[in-house]
């Protein structure tokens, strides 16, 4: 079987997904792919797991170029990301326009779901944000803390606690069934990250890779990447 290996942030796991039948249709390539907390991946990378290509942060690919672990002419942008709340399908919308909202949202929640605090993009800043707003030591007791934002998102539709709330990237939350965006981050709390795709310089199968990256970045495909919850996607 010819497969293209990738590994890969969560954030793009909705559109790759959407784009492996049609893929394999044009290029008999099946998609095998690692989708987890960014830092978890890159260092995955680093120590010799093997890969075709990778979609990570535009800033974290950027390293990895210089470490020599892609090819700086491969790298292309793939779309923006942000950090979102969500709630169960069903339950009401959790408004948080300031920080006293976003503030009052988390403390309320009966559980908070959230991926890797220390290895992924938005685990990564729902920490920071939480100790912005002074709650860190307050939601402990409520916070549930996943590899990735798509087992998170997962655990929030099963959950059975009063008014729990999500946090994570907008695609992870798009992408899991039984839960629903409630919107951005407020001004000031906001995160909006560039997701990057490149080729990997040891990949066996570079010519697929960088087909792969050239389908998922197409013009033709911006309908894909935008239902799929990246922004500013390429044109």
């Amino acid at each position: 079987m010819s497969r293209l290996i990738i590994m890969s942030g969560g954030a793009a796991q909705g559109l790759v997904t959407q784009a492996a039948s049609a893929f394999k249709e044009h290029t008999g390539f099946d998609i095998e792919g690692e989708f987890g907390a960014v830092g978890i991946m890159a260092d995955k990378l680093r120590s010799g797991v093997p890969a075709d290509l990778v979609i990570l942060t535009a800033a974290l690919v950027a390293r990895l170029a210089v470490e020599g672990l892609v090819a700086a002419s491969s790298i292309q942008d793939v779309g923006v990301v942000e950090t979102a709340l969500a709630v169960r399908k069903g339950d009401p919308l959790v408004s948080a326009t300031n920080a006293d909202e976003l503030r009052g949202a988390f403390v309320a929640a009966g559980a908070i779901f959230v991926p890797d605090t220390r290895a992924s993009t938005a685990g990564i800043h729902v920490a920071n944000v939480l100790q912005r707003l002074g709650i860190a030591d307050a939601v402990t007791p409520s916070l549930k803390i996943y590899p990735n934002g798509a087992t998170a998102m997962r655990h929030l539709a099963a959950s059975d606690a009063a008014r729990p709330l999500g946090c994570t990237q907008s695609t992870e939350i798009i992408s899991t069934e039984g839960v629903v965006p409630s919107g951005a981050l407020p001004d000031g709390y906001e995160l909006k990250t560039m997701y990057t795709a490149a080729v990997m310089t040891g990949a066996k199968n570079a010519a697929q890779a960088a087909a792969l990256i050239d389908f998922l970045t197409a013009a033709e495909a911006r309908t894909a990447r935008s239902r799929a919850g990246f922004i500013g996607v390429p044109a």
